[in-house]
């Protein structure tokens, strides 16, 4: 089985690309993020045509998750806790999350809230979305611990140095803080492993590169997008890669798609 997740930017917006990397790559399961549509928008029929069942949710032009599956898509659910937090005045709970068993595998699109800028409300918005998700993590591991789980998604942390190009350019705003780091750990110290960074070592290795100051060229990027695997799924895990090819050209995202591929 091959798992991906790709913040895409837009779906509507590169459709053909994502419908061409889907194809090419022989993915099993796709996690998309930053759809950027309303669930009447998303394109469900393309991805049928080319043989995959499709769950989205999305509110607005902003946000949006979905999932793409060949391996059955089933028990849908647009909310990892019953309490997830909310924001904005008036507070509305946004399109970030979305799960469904795919092949037996209870995959979560998570698209984490960016935080903005330390001390901003969205900052603190962030970290309880990040604390409710780690507490329903924690919650369904001890229910069932042999549970397969990925966590998989645009986490928008740079949990360690390495995962960034220049700590210091970062050293006061997000992503990289104590706290956004702190809640990515409490994540891993739930049971959630990070699978992919063994297959994919640093330093240099990034999923995404701003669009501005030829930061992709000059290698100037950030490992924000994840794949974090329950113990029983984490097992299973055969190796990982990052299409870093996938960033380049006219009309890329500025994330790029990352595969695991998981042992039968």
């Amino acid at each position: 089985m091959r798992l991906a997740t790709w913040n895409v930017n837009s779906v509507r917006a590169r459709l053909d690309r994502v419908l061409a990397w889907v194809e090419r790559s022989d993915v099993d399961v796709v996690a998309l993020q930053e759809t950027k549509c309303k669930d009447e928008q998303f394109p469900e029929q393309a991805f049928a045509e080319i043989g995959y069942q499709v769950a989205h949710h999305g509110l607005s032009q902003w946000n949006g998750v979905a999932l793409l599956s060949r391996v059955g898509l089933d028990d849908v659910s647009t909310a990892f806790s019953p309490d997830v937090p909310a924001f904005g005045d008036p507070a509305v709970v946004e399109a970030r999350a979305l799960g469904a068993t795919c092949g037996g595998v209870r995959v979560w699109s998570l698209y984490v809230p960016n935080g903005r800028a330390l001390g901003d409300p969205h900052y603190d918005y962030k970290l309880q979305w990040l604390d409710r998700l780690r507490a329903a993590g924690t919650q369904w591991l001890g229910e069932d611990p042999a549970r397969q789980v990925a966590l998989v998604g645009d986490f928008n942390i740079a949990p360690t140095d390495e995962d960034v190009w220049d700590p210091a350019v970062f050293a006061s705003s997000t992503h990289v803080s104590a706290p956004e780091r702190a809640a990515f750990q409490a994540l891993v110290d739930a049971g959630f492993t990070d699978v992919v960074r063994p297959h994919a070592p640093g330093p240099g290795v990034f999923t995404y590169w701003d669009y501005t100051q030829l930061r992709f060229p000059k290698r100037q990027g950030m490992r924000i997008d994840f794949v974090l695997g329950s113990p029983a799924l984490a097992a299973r895990v055969t190796g990982a890669t990052i299409d870093r090819q996938e960033r380049k050209g006219k009309g890329a995202s500025d994330h790029a798609p990352v595969i695991v591929e998981l042992a039968d």
